[in-house]
């Protein structure tokens, strides 16, 4: 049976691929289905065609998978936020795992590594403790406002969104009341301010046509401590707009510790950059991890989901079977987080990252906590494994989505410590890195860790031993 685009098949799912689409299969071809969910029975529009694959979305569940539930969202399936809230949770967690060990088995042949099932998350709503919302001037409407806005788009005149994205798309902005990621609060927040910015009479940014004024609305909530920190980001510095803004936000919600207004006028679709100015409060927002107090300004990195980064540290802490007397090098190390983390249980640690900012602040982070046998330098991963001068017992390596550069994975088995600590945001890539390090090494147990539920992401932890060993 050929598959063509725009026809609709009749089809029954077989089970989730990583990036959260149901597979099913016509005539050996994969057809990858948006919002499907294993066991399901579906109507599907085919909406792209290749040689190999297809794509295609549901237009009809003729029968639901047991493992179907109600998305208590009512934006789920239209917003880029999360796009398994219509998957039971303990499901969730199994795709993930499933996902780590089909990552290992088909891209570095790794057939016989434990991996574990994923740690749940404590929470699976209101877990995110940051959230940035998209301004635009012309709003993405669910279905069932269509009729009611003329059938295609969106109203006459100016209109105002503030939002979330659709998914893959950077111009459609789907207006949203709430979050259920973020803090009750912040929901409240962020009605507050949709309101008012909309009253302004200054518009939206134009994603396409890059004129307009209102651009993003960040908001940081510390866990610690309770308190909010919300950024809002324009392209124009107005203090007139903004400081009265600032001054009525702060009274109407005593949780807000700071404001800051970051202006920026690149088009790209980028909430950082450019004169930042504290309209309220204190310029950074002060949060805990464990034992270690962080101060995080507007545009500095942390952990989203805190619980679960704490688990995920102290697993790359068990994995690392530090006994006090080991040197420890920490590659990708941010802002010290992990490299704080494993301080106490280890001789000396050295954090190299190539962001300068980052290792600024993973600086300070060691000195607000009193940690002195870390040490931070600002180099590239290949440039520091060349130029260290000492063989760590081990190293941890935390790398981006794209994971470690080859010529870095390649020096770590020339080097070759005698235990790695990969932590991991992406399988694939994982995977791709285990083909060069597993020539070395040996992967002894791999913990999947989730830190975004109602997503396919998943974060992992890997120990490898040199196999000599």
């Amino acid at each position: 049976m050929s598959v063509k685009k725009g026809e609709i098949l009749e089809l029954v799912v077989e089970k989730t691929v990583f990036g959260g689409d149901g597979l099913s299969r016509v005539d050996g071809m994969a057809v990858f289905i948006e919002g499907a969910v294993p066991g399901d029975r579906v109507r599907a529009l085919i909406t792209r065609k290749k040689k190999d694959w297809a794509k295609a979305r549901v237009t009809e569940l003729l029968s639901p998978s047991p493992e179907r539930v109600a998305p208590p969202c009512p934006y789920a399936g239209h917003c880029g936020g999360c796009k398994w809230q219509h998957i039971a949770y303990e499901r969730q967690l199994h795709y993930k795992a499933e996902h780590v060990r089909e990552s290992l088995q088909h891209i570095a042949g790794l057939t016989d590594v434990p991996v574990e099932d994923a740690f749940a998350s404590p929470q699976i709503f209101g877990y995110r403790n940051k959230m940035e919302f998209s301004c635009a001037d012309r709003r993405w409407l669910l279905p069932k406002d269509l009729a009611s806005q003329g059938g295609e788009g969106r109203p006459e005149g100016q209109d105002f969104a503030c939002g979330l994205h659709v998914p893959g798309t950077f111009d459609k902005v789907l207006d949203v009341d709430a979050c259920l990621l973020q803090h009750e609060t912040g929901n409240l927040i962020l009605k507050f301010l949709k309101e008012r910015m909309a009253a302004s009479g200054l518009p939206a940014y134009g994603l396409k046509s890059h004129e307009g004024f209102w651009r993003f609305l960040m908001m940081r909530r510390s866990r610690a401590f309770g308190k909010f920190m919300v950024n809002i980001v324009t392209s124009q510095d107005r203090p007139d707009v903004l400081a009265p803004l600032a001054q009525e936000l702060s009274e109407r919600f005593p949780e807000v510790a700071s404001v800051v207004g970051n202006v920026t006028a690149k088009r790209a679709q980028i909430s950082s950059g450019g004169k930042e100015t504290v309209l309220y409060g204190a310029p950074a927002l002060s949060d805990r991890l464990g034992r270690f107090s962080f101060d995080i300004s507007a545009n500095s990195f942390f952990q989203t989901n805190p619980e679960q980064a704490e688990r995920l540290y102290d697993t790359a802490a068990e994995f690392a079977g530090l006994t006090g007397s080991e040197r420890v090098l920490d590659l990708y190390c941010g802002t010290g987080t992990i490299s704080l983390w494993l301080a106490g249980r280890a001789r000396e640690v050295l954090g190299v990252e190539l962001v300068t900012d980052a290792i600024l602040d993973a600086r300070k982070n060691a000195a607000r906590n009193g940690v002195k046998n870390c040490r931070f330098e600002a180099a590239d991963s290949r440039d520091a494994l060349n130029g260290i001068g000492f063989t760590p017992d081990v190293v941890v390596t935390d790398p981006p989505r794209s994971g470690m550069h080859p010529d870095a994975a390649a020096r770590l088995c020339e080097m070759a410590p005698p235990v790695i600590v990969y932590v991991s945001c992406n399988p694939a890539t994982l995977a791709r890195d285990l083909v060069i390090l597993s020539h070395v090494y040996r992967v002894d147990r791999v913990q999947p860790i989730d830190m975004f539920p109602h997503t396919f992401h998943v974060e992992c932890v890997a120990r490898l031993t040199r196999k000599d060993l």
